[in-house]
């Protein structure tokens, strides 16, 4: 879900240290060439492209259409932006760079469109890449995606790619510098955009000197560790056969909202502010994708009936959009919506049925559940249930539990200890 608001999160009040090094106009130049398809990315806002030609150039996912360079630290850099964010920095063996990746994919419809991702390579270590997934928490703002932002959201990439492997962390759709809104908690188009970035990344690391070995590991933060979840489903079955899923280790996911999330909104095991925001968003995006409402009063109480759409628009900010909201999940929802949650029936059932079941699989590698019994955003019940959905598959997934951390907390704890784990997978 998303990162807490603390001053260290996007959201917060400190928007972090500076890190990134954009590189010399010759290089960006340079890159360009190895864009296989004379095609430019539509730009932020931009609808699908309508006639016949301009969709048939949409044809063909994850395909490349532009690189950009974004950031060239070393090992010192790297190592100081890390533990300024309060980061175990052991495992930093190497300086990154990162590049800015757009690519085809589609959108929850199956209709062509544009997104983007960041891709982070290591600067040194082996010719041939092993490659994680990093997909990223809740975000409302679309210049906090990882192909854009400059700091909560470059953690774990740095973190990976400087351990050794190449990074892909997609923006999903409506973010970065991708056209259109974000499809909020839509577990199959976040899938296919991450999977589309995971083909872009196998093409711009290979041109870019830095060929993938095909071995992913996958991991994700919040809404990210539900997304990988599902990602690590479609590689097992085949999704892509130059991809070889090696080991699954998300963070504090959302993987059951009808068992665990909803009913922690309700009860107060989350907290009041995040439980406010995930759920307007929540709202307001899958109406989009399934028939909620009609007429926003009648889901949401006056005044935030009339607004609440407009705020999550990808152009707010988090302190804006819940500067504009209540303080609780009962101030913003009529009471007949808030019966509608306790027992949710029709397209309310859908739409949480559809995110759900992220877990219900049998995995034929490693899996580790990362999560915090203090976090407040995503309870700890949501990692217990997927271990669970794996248990009864035959699948024993350890649930580590970093403790009284909370939200942001579990991932700077649980981070290292992932990389630290992916090294273990890769030497067996």
């Amino acid at each position: 879900m998303t990162e807490t608001f603390t001053s260290d999160s996007p959201g917060g009040g400190a928007r972090g240290r500076r890190v990134r090094r954009l590189a010399a106009a010759s290089t960006a130049v340079a890159l360009a060439v190895l864009v296989a398809a004379p095609a430019v990315a539509a730009p932020a806002g931009a609808g699908v492209a309508g006639t016949a030609v301009e969709h048939r150039q949409q044809a063909g996912r994850g395909a490349l259409l532009a690189v950009t360079p974004l950031s060239d630290l070393g090992r010192a850099e790297v190592a100081a932006f890390l533990g300024a964010g309060g980061i175990d920095t052991g495992t930093v063996r190497h300086g990154v760079r990162g590049y800015r990746l757009t690519y085809r994919t589609v959108t929850p419809q199956g209709a062509p469109t544009v997104a983007t991702g960041l891709l982070v390579l290591p600067r040194g270590g082996d010719p041939r890449l092993d490659l994680v997934s990093d997909t990223h928490g809740t975000m409302v703002h679309r210049d906090y995606a990882p192909s854009v932002t400059e700091d909560f959201g470059l953690y774990a990439p740095y973190l990976h790619a400087s351990a050794g492997r190449a990074v892909a962390a997609p923006d999903y759709l409506g973010l970065g510098r991708g056209p259109g809104l974000h499809p909020y908690m839509d577990t199959s188009s976040s899938v296919s955009a991450s999977l589309d970035m995971l083909r872009a990344a196998r093409t711009a690391a290979g041109r870019l000197g830095r060929p993938l070995t095909g071995d992913v590991y996958g991991t994700g933060f919040s809404q990210g560790g539900q997304v990988a979840m599902a990602l690590g489903r479609e590689l097992a079955r085949g999704a892509d056969r130059h991809f070889r899923l090696r080991g699954l280790a998300p963070v504090a996911g959302p993987y059951d909202l009808r068992g665990a999330e909803v009913p922690g909104l309700l009860d107060g095991r989350v907290n009041d502010i995040s439980g406010v925001f995930y759920m307007a968003y929540f709202l307001t995006a899958q109406n989009r994708l399934h028939p909620l409402y009609e007429d926003p009063a009648e889901v949401f109480r006056g005044p935030y009936a009339g607004q609440v759409e407009e705020l999550f628009d990808t152009r707010h900010t988090e302190e804006e959009v819940v500067g504009r909201l209540p303080g609780s999940v009962r101030e913003l929802l009529t009471d007949s919506f808030l019966e509608r949650l306790r027992h949710p029936d029709g397209a309310l059932a859908a739409a949480l049925r559809a995110q759900d079941g992220t877990c219900d699989w049998k995995p034929a590698v490693p899996v580790r559940l990362h999560t915090a019994a203090g976090d407040t955003d995503v309870p700890i019940a949501n990692s217990v249930h997927c271990a669970a959905d794996l248990a009864r598959h035959g699948v024993t997934a350890p649930v580590v539990d970093h403790g009284k951390a909370d939200h942001n907390g579990s991932f700077k704890l649980a981070g290292p200890h992932v990389v630290r784990w992916f090294d273990t997978l890769a030497r067996g």
